[in-house]
């Protein structure tokens, strides 16, 4: 299983995860959906769709999880953003 470690940003209402990650970490399909996202920066960006249920693990327990999957550059540190 692959590690990749994330930001908790309780101001989100979404997670998301960059399209790199997404195919490093070799996930199924995308879900397509219809959303838009209003980004910090005032930009709108359309994600590539959703992974679903992708097991997130805190402390030692695992959560399924969704991730929205969009196609920025990520911060080498902190790739996933949990909110």
């Amino acid at each position: 299983m692959d590690v990749c470690h994330a930001l908790a940003d309780l101001g989100v209402s979404i997670n998301l995860m960059p399209l790199l990650i997404w195919k490093k970490l070799s996930l199924p399909e995308l879900t397509p959906t219809r959303m838009t996202l209003d980004l910090e920066d005032r930009s709108i960006t359309r994600p590539k769709g959703v992974a679903e249920d992708v097991f997130v693990k805190v402390g030692k327990f695992y959560f399924p999880t969704d991730f929205v999957v969009v196609d920025f550059e990520a911060d080498p540190r902190v790739p996933l953003i949990l909110g």
